[in-house]
């Protein structure tokens, strides 16, 4: 059967449609945080975090082009995130997860998480674990951080502070990216919560967990 001018427009379409490549793909970034006791398993905080998504764009183009830069280095805390009013009533401040400069409100302790630095002086306890599952199209970064009982060093001695502003009553945490030296770190997530206070009768474990998940067939229309 001879093919129509129709015919043959159509099977030029078909063509061009099956030998382009699929572009329509896309990366979705989610974090989540648990903070608890290890010994009595209660838990303080259990919620998602934000993503400062220009900074872990960077993060992950200089770690995949093999830079030695854009690894998570850092689990940072701070004091900042939330203010109490007289009558006792909690504000919370929003993430901060935009500008490249953007940082906790008030940092007042940090801990290293790599578990290839020198600076890691506990690696079987603070570091990070890659978790993927073979088929899946998502891959689960473990941060995972204990305070001890003896850090930060200056705490109270017992967790019955009656105000929110101690050093170490923490509202805020987020971690941070090697960007060549200890003292140039980026924010590449951020986190508000409920006051946590770290004192000497007790531990305190962070589970910090970031999915990156790749989506695929997306619309293009």
């Amino acid at each position: 059967m001879k093919m129509t001018d129709t015919n043959k427009n159509h099977q030029k379409n078909m063509d061009s449609k099956e030998s382009k490549p699929n572009e329509s793909s896309s990366v979705n970034i989610q974090g989540h945080i648990k903070i608890f006791d290890p010994n009595s398993k209660e838990v303080f905080i259990d919620k998602r975090n934000a993503i400062h998504y220009e900074n872990m764009s960077e993060a992950l183009a200089q770690s995949l082009a093999n830079k030695n830069l854009g690894y998570i280095y850092q689990m940072s805390f701070g004091n900042g995130g939330s203010s109490v009013d007289p009558t006792g009533v909690i504000t919370y401040l929003p993430a901060n997860s935009t500008g490249q400069n953007a940082n906790l409100y008030n940092e007042t302790f940090s801990k290293v998480v790599d578990d290839n630095s020198s600076s890691n002086t506990d690696t079987s306890r603070n570091n990070l674990t890659v978790l993927h599952t073979s088929g899946r199209v998502y891959t689960d970064i473990l941060v995972s951080c204990l305070l001890d009982y003896g850090e930060p060093a200056g705490q109270q001695a017992f967790d019955n502070s009656t105000t929110l502003d101690g050093d170490f009553v923490f509202d805020e945490l987020g971690l941070k990216s090697w960007n060549g030296s200890a003292e140039n770190l980026k924010l590449i997530t951020h986190v508000v919560f409920h006051p946590v206070q770290k004192s000497l009768n007790r531990q305190i474990q962070i589970d910090y967990t970031i999915r990156i998940q790749t989506l695929t067939n997306l619309s293009t229309t």
